[in-house]
């Protein structure tokens, strides 16, 4: 994308009219009347580069002087000074410098395009979690995404990440206990050497707060109530920021036990978000089945749900 400043696209604007109206031929000359006898004159422009240091006469041709540093004039022209050279505007970088012939040439700096609604560079956006990157972003145009197709997943939202294949469980001799979706990795356990059902829903904790939208002020609720045995990582939650929050709960997640992550749908549930907790719950409830069903592992520490919010 090329931005042109103001006074460029106004002389450009006005040449036009000039051909159309007197033909081309006539870009190269322009009328004066002879300051020595009164005469109507053709004056030669100045060509690209240069500008009119002084008019002809009946004695003498146009002269034209180059245009100083930093200044500039792309046609044939007549005017008094060259063009002063642009300067690209905020979130802009210079693709091509200013020459003496020519402006100089700005685009988009790396992670942004030109909008053309908002005549500027907006950031490209971001492909949510469950959808990749189709094409990336240039400085023209915006990111391009797409859904994950079936067998594939993205647990980040990027402006450069494709969806990723799901891991085969067999191929490592385990047993798949959560079936992969678009916004999370299947989830697979060694048999012979299980752990709690709980352990492996760790795996998918910080995708399911990145993919399930939580309103900031429920999720910073959440994140004060998360159980922990240090206070300290529940301070100062209200002021912080989606990502900040969401780097919070990946460090709980990895030093939660079991019993604690069990916990976390109630605590959804009890802030009013029973979606996402129900939805955290039905994960588990899969994992501690498929546990039993393929392992033949109980989990005597399972919480039941009904119980906990009675």
């Amino acid at each position: 994308m090329v931005f042109l400043n103001l006074s460029t696209e106004l002389l450009i604007l006005l040449s036009v009219r000039s051909w159309l109206v007197h033909g081309a031929t006539s870009t190269l000359t322009y009328k004066v009347t002879d300051p020595i006898t009164g005469n109507p004159l053709q004056c030669d422009r100045c060509p690209p580069g240069t500008f009119l240091r002084a008019s002809c006469s009946s004695i003498k041709k146009s002269e034209c002087a180059p245009c100083p540093q930093d200044s500039f004039t792309e046609l044939w022209n007549y005017i008094g000074r060259c063009l002063r050279c642009g300067v690209c505007g905020r979130n802009q970088v210079v693709k091509k410098e200013c020459t003496a012939n020519s402006d100089c040439q700005c685009e988009c700096k790396q992670g942004y395009f030109y909008h053309q609604d908002y005549d500027m560079c907006v950031r490209h956006s971001e492909c949510p979690s469950g959808q990749g990157v189709l094409t990336k972003g240039t400085p023209e145009r915006d990111t391009v995404c797409g859904i994950c197709s079936v067998g594939t997943f993205s647990d980040i939202s990027s402006t450069d990440q494709n969806c990723t294949q799901h891991k085969s469980c067999s191929d490592a001799g385990q047993q798949m206990v959560l079936k992969g979706a678009v916004w999370h990795d299947s989830v697979c356990a060694n048999c012979r050497d299980p752990k709690d059902g709980a352990e492996y829903l760790k795996e998918i904790v910080p995708a399911f707060f990145i993919h399930h939208k939580i309103k900031i002020k429920r999720l910073r609720r959440m994140v004060n109530k998360l159980p922990s045995d240090d206070v300290r990582k529940q301070e100062g939650t209200l002021q912080l920021s989606f990502s900040e929050l969401h780097s919070r709960i990946s460090s709980w997640v990895s030093s939660a036990t079991p019993v604690q992550i069990r916990q976390l749908p109630v605590i959804l549930i009890k802030l009013r978000a029973s979606h996402a907790g129900e939805k955290l719950q039905k994960k588990l409830n899969g994992i501690d089945k498929n546990l039993l069903k393929l392992c033949h592992i109980g989990n005597d520490r399972e919480v039941d749900l009904n119980e906990t919010l009675a």
